[in-house]
């Protein structure tokens, strides 16, 4: 068998395997626990897009200042509501947990 043959034929067999392989990208929307309704239906809007494209998303509420205070209540509550608008189109991969001074939960597309 000519090796050189054989080496383009292997060329080849990755590059149509490279082809047909996805990737998943991790995007990520940011708020805060006082983001008013219409932004916030506006950032689910984009939530909602990146599901679609069959990405990961994460979503990440900032606790700023005394705000912390407040991130088992306020915080948790908002991304309850989140989750509840998301149900239709994404299954949550992480629910709601604290990274420091931010919440932070992940959420994918639906199989």
């Amino acid at each position: 068998m000519n090796y050189d043959k054989f080496r383009y034929e292997q060329a080849k067999k990755l590059q149509e395997a490279k082809k047909k392989q996805t990737t998943v990208e991790t995007k990520e929307i940011k708020f805060r626990p006082k983001t008013e309704a219409h932004d916030l239906d506006f950032k689910l809007k984009h939530v909602r897009k990146f599901l679609a494209q069959k990405n990961k998303v994460k979503l990440t509420m900032r606790f700023r200042g005394r705000e912390i205070v407040y991130c088992q209540t306020v915080g948790l509550e908002a991304m309850n509501k989140i989750a509840a608008a998301l149900e239709d189109d994404a299954a949550i991969l992480q629910p709601p947990r604290m990274e420091g001074r931010q919440m932070v939960m992940f959420v994918g597309p639906k199989t």
